[in-house]
């Protein structure tokens, strides 16, 4: 039965000889979905109705579905990221944002999203949170993710905040590296778990942890391993009852240190409900058969097991694999609320003053943005000019995020207004920074990373997002919308 404390991916959009026995032999309690296997509406809620008669009626069914760049579907309303939610600083938006994306979940039968994160992002050098965070204010942070969660389960999916106990504070990317976060527990206490204790006291359904190490409380191990960690501070001295759910242990900051195998067994013995072992099937088994034989030679408890098992099969009766309904019409009604969402969280940087609409102007952008890690795809070059065609007489240009130097004599002989336009999750390179000084662009459009105006020289509008109803929402904001976005972080 400890394999029933393992959650993993699967390959394929729908279930291949191999992956069938490999989930028939292990028995996982939990499958997490990506963009890989999801195609269609009808198709996810088919492969989600085979998986949990393959698996069982208490299957935790999960998805990363944040809002923004975290986003694994391309069929559902888009819904904000966190951090445009934060400037508008609404927490009953917040709410009816988490209940449509919750809709979407349900409608293919989902019952566990990864969202909402409740990190405070207070480092401009964070590679990996960002936009995704609802601010630097933990009491903002606190009021926003909750009613967010609150709307989520409103619509039946189980809501997670992560990632304890913070990852707001670092400049190293877990999925890269082992980060450290140096603050001593009072300032722990006094910022990053205020937050946690919220969603504590609201009695969220689970929590995800941290691959990163806190000196201040265990010197030795990151949080996802740390019994000091999950058992002292959430367990004993937060009073957490809740699922404790482990980031993906095939990230280099827990796979790299300290291998699957180990790792899983310190994981679970340290408080762990379930460990999300993803990767190769091979990666997985290495999980899997060293819980079997922890559990078999006593270094984890049978009492230890059945305390997670009884969490998880709670968690999966409260919120069942049920899909309901999502009508075309309600869909088309929810995409509107999110633009309006999306428009309320734009804001203006240095006093924008956007060219006049109909005019000439020239756009500098990436011609492409690939996805990284837990981030989707970006908006392409062509894209974003197409979208704003609707309002300019466009004159393109592209570079390439390895040589963006190489138009910089087109972008020098330019001879209309220029916007040039960030659409990355990270900071601008120094050689793209370099563009932008040489551009001399009239207007910046912040389309991710709301970090980038520090490195653009000229006024900008910041979406904090680049989807389909945040380019929507821009062009209002260009053809004269008034921008009501105050940043929650500074800029």
């Amino acid at each position: 039965m400890i394999n029933k404390l393992v959650m993993v991916d699967i390959p394929e959009p729908t279930l291949s000889k191999e992956t069938r026995a490999h989930l028939m032999r292990f028995q996982p309690g939990g499958i997490i979905l990506f963009r890989k296997n999801i195609i269609s509406m009808q198709q996810t809620k088919e492969l989600i109705l085979e998986l949990q008669a393959l698996l069982g009626k208490d299957l935790l069914l999960a998805i990363d579905m944040e809002g923004g760049g975290v986003w694994r579907t391309n069929f559902l309303p888009y819904a904000p990221s966190a951090m445009n939610l934060g400037s508008s600083n609404n927490p009953a938006l917040a709410r009816e944002v988490g209940q449509i994306v919750g809709r979407g979940l349900r409608s293919m039968g989902i019952n566990w999203n990864f969202a909402p994160v409740l990190d405070i992002n207070n480092n401009p050098a964070n590679p990996v949170i960002s936009d995704r965070s609802f601010g630097e204010n933990p009491q903002r942070v606190s009021a926003l993710g909750l009613a967010w969660a609150d709307g989520l389960m409103s619509a039946g999916v189980a809501a997670c905040a992560k990632h304890f106990p913070g990852h707001g504070d670092t400049h190293l990317d877990s999925h890269l590296a082992l980060p450290t976060v140096t603050r001593n527990l009072e300032g722990l206490e006094e910022y990053e778990l205020v937050p946690f204790r919220a969603a504590v006291a609201a009695q969220l359904p689970s929590i995800m942890t941290a691959h990163i190490i806190y000196p201040s409380i265990d010197p030795d191990l990151p949080a996802t391993l740390s019994k000091k960690i999950l058992t002292g501070l959430l367990r004993e001295r937060a009073g957490y009852n809740g699922v404790i759910v482990t980031d993906s242990m095939g990230m280099h900051a827990i796979d790299e240190n300290w291998g699957r195998g180990d790792a899983a067994i310190l994981s679970v013995q340290a408080g762990s409900d379930m460990l999300e072992a993803l990767g190769r099937q091979s990666v997985q088994e290495q999980t899997f058969l060293a819980l079997e034989e922890a559990a078999k030679n006593g270094s984890i408890s049978l009492a230890r097991i059945d305390q997670s098992l009884e969490r998880l099969h709670g968690l999966a009766r409260r919120f069942p694999i049920a899909p309901l309904e999502y009508p075309e019409s309600v869909m088309q009604t929810d995409s509107l609320h999110l633009k309006h969402a999306w428009q309320q969280g734009i804001v203006a940087y240095n006093n924008p003053k956007p060219p006049t609409i109909g005019s000439r102007v020239t756009v500098v952008a990436a011609d492409e943005v690939p996805g990284e890690y837990v981030s989707e795809l970006g908006i392409s070059g062509s894209n974003l000019v197409a979208a704003l065609s609707s309002a300019y007489q466009v004159s393109p240009i592209y570079y390439q995020q390895d040589n963006p130097l190489a138009i910089l004599e087109a972008v020098q002989n330019a001879t209309t207004p220029i916007i040039f336009a960030s659409t990355t999750r990270k900071r601008l390179t120094e050689e793209v920074k370099a563009l932008a000084r040489a551009a001399k662009p009239d207007l910046h459009l912040a389309l991710w990373n709301p970090y980038n105006v520090l490195d653009v020289p000229a006024p900008a509008i910041v979406t904090f997002g680049y989807r389909t109803e945040a380019i929507q929402a821009l062009l209002e904001v260009l053809k004269g919308a008034a921008i009501t976005g105050i940043a929650p972080i500074r800029l």
